[in-house]
């Protein structure tokens, strides 16, 4: 009895630890990347999510061009807050993966979420074929088939370990959406926060619109990157069609230290 009492506690103290130090490693990761001095690497996974024919060939078309929209989406808004750099993020496109990257659990206790976290940090770790320099931002691209009508499951952007898993469609007409949703959850990893209501999926007014001040409030016509959609009244909202309809509030620029608001 005495020796499994021991041995409790020991593993308690290695995974107390772990957490320290992933912690610390997060939070130094935090200052790192957003003190806005040098560009952020963010590489591109793709993955055939469905393991259809005509998935894979809109893969194997992909090209780094594909992700400009993100590039210049960064840069315009960035440069309203007064950033220097002319591209805050440089985006690059690994070959295609053969993995898939662990699911997060249902109704997830915390600890089963931050086992949760430690998998996919580890799965990632294991699972980079990009030939090129360490990426600040790693984000996987989960693709499917538009022939599957399916409802995707939620993309998730992970602050600690700087990772994104998007869920989009393998369709040149879904591109400026996958796009989107990729800025979306690469702002997550910088510590900005959703701002739209997680049961409705309405935008959240003041932060989750583009002009909370517009006379009158409806219909908007652009969407706020973490507020996810374009409110058309108090109860309707619309995806936008791409980066060019959407903008970084301030709330949001404040969290990923663009400026500094009270």
């Amino acid at each position: 009895m005495a020796q499994r009492s021991l041995w409790g506690k020991l593993r308690l103290v290695v995974l107390i630890t772990v957490l320290i130090v992933v912690a610390l490693n997060s939070w130094l990761s935090k200052v790192r990347t957003t003190d806005w001095q040098e560009p952020l690497w963010l590489v591109v996974y793709p993955i055939n999510a469905d393991n259809r024919a005509d998935t894979q060939l809109y893969i194997d078309a992909l090209e780094k061009d594909h992700f400009d929209d993100i590039e210049v989406f960064m840069s315009r808004e960035a440069k309203r807050y007064g950033i220097a750099l002319d591209r805050p993020f440089e985006v690059y496109l690994a070959p295609p993966l053969e993995g898939h990257p662990p699911k997060p659990p249902e109704n997830a206790s915390i600890l089963d979420s931050v086992l949760w976290s430690l998998q996919l940090r580890y799965w990632a770790w294991g699972n980079d074929n990009w030939d090129g320099p360490v990426p600040d931002i790693k984000v996987y691209l989960r693709l499917f088939s538009v022939k599957n009508r399916q409802v995707l499951e939620h993309s998730l952007g992970l602050q600690k370990g700087m990772i994104g898993v998007v869920n989009g469609f393998a369709s040149i007409d879904y591109q400026a959406q996958n796009d989107f949703v990729i800025a979306h959850e690469v702002l997550h990893t910088l510590g900005a926060s959703d701002k739209y209501d997680l049961g409705t999926n309405q935008p959240q007014w003041p932060d989750g619109y583009a002009e909370p001040g517009k006379v009158p409030l409806f219909p908007q016509s652009r969407a706020e990157i973490m507020g996810g959609r374009i409110p058309i009244d108090q109860r309707r909202s619309v995806m936008p069609e791409g980066l060019f309809d959407v903008i970084v509030g301030e709330r949001t620029a404040s969290e990923i230290n663009w400026i500094e608001i009270d």
